[in-house]
């Protein structure tokens, strides 16, 4: 164990904030089981407090020690895809707290595979509350450094784990009620969680739990941004007058005065995308443009941030 993660346990165990690397995005850590150290937590990110938050484990035992039903559904899932970018939400046991869930009667756990993430992990020997560790509803952060500009002196520590694999947040499976219903796309596809589980996954449910990254607007630059579908993006440039700045696959347009050209494959786009957005919220431009993805079911990650991001 290096001394930077032993200090990192030392601190979530003293009630402080850790910011970790996780194989998604980094996120900003608190003791679970403690009701000041996840207060303080939300304090830090400003999140509302009826907004649950996902807990980390080092291994599926412990993450199923939170729930008090494990439904056959859940240890084929953790079995496939943990340690990984999947959380799971249950019924919850004791161990979970109104301060952890938003006051409702499931929880999100999850096991991430990042080495420095399962050393801090294990070093620390419990769950560990970890949404991403920024301001709520902005970018999320994909380095150690975009985890220090966000949040300055309201984290302790950060452990640098270098830049994220995936680049957007795990995908969220909710096995607390009857059928299994996907509430947050990320890297594993629905087609991936039915080949699992032998049949279909539901598409979320209005009575489906409040859960990370539900809200209508997320993930969110400050400057203005808005979605443009390929065949728009042209005329939507010649009709701006305003500076700004463009998100796109093709090459740039000399009209434009900032334009980032993103991969045309879907996980080389997610593990760039928040750090586009930032870098285009930092030059200065009066709105973003951001060509539209395409509909195909191996984009539905990128196009639920996207699509949060401008809502």
């Amino acid at each position: 164990m290096t001394p930077e993660v032993r200090r990192a346990a030392e601190i979530l165990k003293r009630g402080g904030l850790v910011g970790f690397p996780t194989e998604t995005v980094y996120g900003l850590g608190a003791d679970a089981s403690s009701k000041d150290a996840v207060l303080r937590l939300y304090a830090a990110k400003r999140r509302p407090l009826d907004h649950p938050v996902i807990v980390h484990f080092a291994d599926s035992d412990l993450a199923f020690s939170w729930a008090r039903e494990v439904p056959q559904a859940a240890k084929k899932l953790a079995a496939k895809f943990w340690p990984g970018p999947l959380t799971l939400i249950l019924k919850r046991s004791s161990k979970a707290g109104d301060f952890v869930t938003g006051g409702q009667d499931c929880v999100g756990v999850r096991v991430p595979s990042h080495p420095v993430a399962q050393e801090l992990l294990r070093a620390f020997g419990g769950g560990i509350a970890a949404p991403s560790a920024n301001r709520f509803g902005q970018v999320s952060p994909t380095t150690a450094a975009h985890v220090r500009e966000d949040l300055g002196k309201d984290v302790e520590l950060v452990l640098d784990g270098g830049p994220s694999e995936v680049g957007i947040e795990s995908t969220i499976v909710d096995l607390s009620g009857r059928e299994p219903a996907l509430l947050r796309p990320g890297k594993i596809s629905a087609a991936e969680l039915e080949a699992v589980l032998g049949s279909p996954v539901l598409v979320k449910q209005i009575d489906s739990p409040r859960h990370s990254g539900g809200l209508e607007r997320h993930y969110a630059p400050k400057t203005p941004a808005r979605l443009v579908p390929t065949h728009e993006l042209d005329q939507e440039i010649a009709r701006l007058k305003d500076k700004v700045a463009v998100l796109a696959f093709s090459r740039p347009d000399e009209r434009v005065d900032y334009w980032l050209r993103m991969p045309r494959e879907p996980q080389a786009y997610a593990q760039k995308l928040y750090a586009a957005l930032r870098e285009l919220d930092s030059a200065r431009c009066e709105s973003i443009l951001i060509e539209a993805p395409p509909e195909a079911p191996a984009w539905a990650g990128v196009r639920d941030r996207l699509e949060r991001a401008t809502g």
